[in-house]
């Protein structure tokens, strides 16, 4: 049975508009597993053509930029999209986490877009992309506090959630999620169909890979 997954909104603070142009999907059924071995020759072999190429594309030079304009410094709080770059082309394999977050971690590997990847349940509310609040923070994956003072950051009537470099725990994808919320940040001087093209091919290939079994 195929996802029935769709775009929708992600409500952008008026002083971000000219900074980021976020697109996103929400996934009302998804069926995750812990490993899918589908995904092993795919995303062996997209870390293979990383690696083959030396050259920095413009959509990495775009996102760079737009931490820079928020005052972030990206070769020390690196994009999650660059980090994955970074890792591959350093021998290392793509990090296996379970089917849904592997999906999404080709493609951004891919298309050098930071995503984000949220389970729909654990949202409470509409979700807005705004700055960080003085102190705010949230509890990271496999990690301690996230502070997000003055950073871009997707939040709900709970709160920060999510931001280009690092997730919260509370709305991590597992197993158990049902239903999720995909996110790419993308800079708004980036060619709006760039993006769209990323989103579309997301969603095809979660469609394949996590779409619910006949």
């Amino acid at each position: 049975m195929a996802v029935d997954a769709r775009p929708t909104a992600v409500d952008v603070d008026p002083s971000l508009v000219a900074l980021i142009r976020p697109v996103a999907a929400f996934v009302p059924s998804v069926h995750v597993v812990a490993r899918e071995p589908r995904l092993d020759r795919p995303l062996a072999d997209a870390a293979a053509r990383v690696c083959a190429s030396a050259d920095v594309v413009a959509t990495t030079a775009a996102v760079r930029t737009m931490y820079k304009r928020v005052g972030l410094d990206p070769t020390k709080t690196r994009p999650s999209s660059e980090a994955l770059r970074r890792r591959v082309r350093k021998g290392q394999p793509l990090p296996r986490i379970n089917s849904l977050v592997d999906v999404i971690n080709w493609c951004s590997l891919e298309s050098q877009l930071p995503f984000g990847l949220y389970d729909a349940n654990r949202i409470q509310g509409p979700v807005v992309l705004r700055l960080g609040r003085p102190s705010e923070e949230y509890a990271g994956i496999r990690k301690d506090q996230v502070h997000v003072d003055a950073r871009l950051v997707l939040a709900d009537e709970l709160g920060a959630f999510g931001n280009p470099t690092s997730d919260s725990a509370r709305t991590m994808v597992t197993e158990g999620t049902t239903r999720a919320l995909v996110v790419i940040f993308a800079p708004a001087e980036l060619i709006p169909a760039t993006a769209a093209a990323a989103l579309a091919l997301t969603l095809d290939r979660v469609n394949a890979y996590c779409g619910l079994a006949v």
